[in-house]
């Protein structure tokens, strides 16, 4: 019997850590990841090396690897000192490959295959863009890593140039897929940017895929200020010119003051599941107990097994019963 089809698609940290979590399941995972990364190292090897950004690229490429630790652990290590300090092993492996490959996908694919990786990583362009975001007060803020810096509420995001394309195999792995997940990730500057470039709204609209996003738990500073779960849900819409968002999965359960104290120093507070609100976007909620957890630090972050499981859970169900929603 196929395995199941699922396409993540994100960048940041959230991206590679649901991967992870998806990749015990039995699914045939392919993750697009943005590439308008513009700052640390990413930003530095995208300027001097002229290629897309692979910081985010290196983290899936990692989560989804199949090889000893101390492999993984090596693509990895940021050196400490030096004129490379700070430079990950990792992005320039990805440079390096890049230079002897006829494109970045295919210098990914090349690394998929040494690194092992159960499923596919693509970058969604192979082109270098440049992410800027319009805020409603006018201004316009040039640089994923400047994005957060404004002060004021973002009205729309887009990439320069406008005419950038998505990799082919982008547009076929969307049109192949049983489910299409987005996030968990920060929203504008990680989540949208894959949906702006070219075709790829259209190619989740003509999907027959279920799509479900993965709401982040707290707001993030210059970004989702103040923002709820249809906030979130009503951006990505907004951006893909159609509704196309059919399962969210969101916490709805309070935070303690004491956590929420030491978030409010940030800026950030929890995110308000309005579910009325949901309904009326005819999105299904997805929630579970334990959904969210607390480290030792006192952060809070998604229980990523649950997650997955329910992500599993919901594709199990509709392909069962072939209900999809076009």
């Amino acid at each position: 019997m196929a395995k199941l089809k699922v396409v993540l698609m994100g960048g940041g940290t959230g991206l590679s850590v649901l991967a992870r979590g998806l990749k015990a399941l039995p699914l045939d995972i392919t993750a697009i990841v943005t590439v308008a990364d513009d700052g640390g190292s990413t930003g530095v090897i995208r300027d001097e090396m002229k290629i897309p950004a692979p910081g985010d690229v290196r983290n899936v490429l990692a989560a989804l690897s199949d090889v000893e630790p101390d492999l993984e652990r090596l693509f990895q290590y940021r050196f400490s000192e030096g004129k490379i300090s700070n430079h990950s092993v990792g992005n320039i492996l990805i440079a390096a490959m890049n230079e002897l490959s006829d494109n970045f996908g295919d210098a990914i694919e090349k690394l998929s295959t040494i690194l092992n990786v159960k499923g596919t990583v693509l970058p969604s362009t192979n082109t270098s863009p440049i992410l800027s975001a319009l805020h409603e007060d006018g201004t316009v803020v040039v640089g994923e890593s400047n994005i957060p810096l404004n002060n004021s509420r973002i009205d729309r995001v887009f990439l320069t140039p406008m005419t950038i394309k998505p990799v082919d195999d982008a547009l076929q792995s969307i049109k192949d897929a049983d489910l299409i997940i987005l996030g968990p990730g920060s929203l504008y500057t990680s989540v949208i940017p894959n949906i702006i470039v070219r075709g790829i709204s259209e190619a989740i609209r003509n999907s027959d895929a279920i799509v479900a996003y993965v709401c982040n738990i707290m707001t993030q500073k210059g970004e989702t200020e103040g923002y709820s779960v249809s906030d979130h849900i009503e951006a990505i819409h907004e951006h893909a010119n159609a509704s196309i968002v059919d399962y969210v999965i969101a916490n709805t359960k309070p935070i303690t003051k004491r956590i929420s104290s030491i978030y409010k120093e940030t800026g950030a507070t929890i995110v308000e599941c309005d579910e009325e609100k949901l309904r009326q976007l005819d999105v299904d909620l997805i929630t579970h107990d334990e959904l969210i957890k607390i480290n030792e630090e006192l952060a809070v972050r998604h229980n990523n097994e649950v997650i997955a499981q329910l992500l599993y859970d919901i594709v199990l169900q509709e392909t069962s019963t072939i209900q999809y929603k076009k």
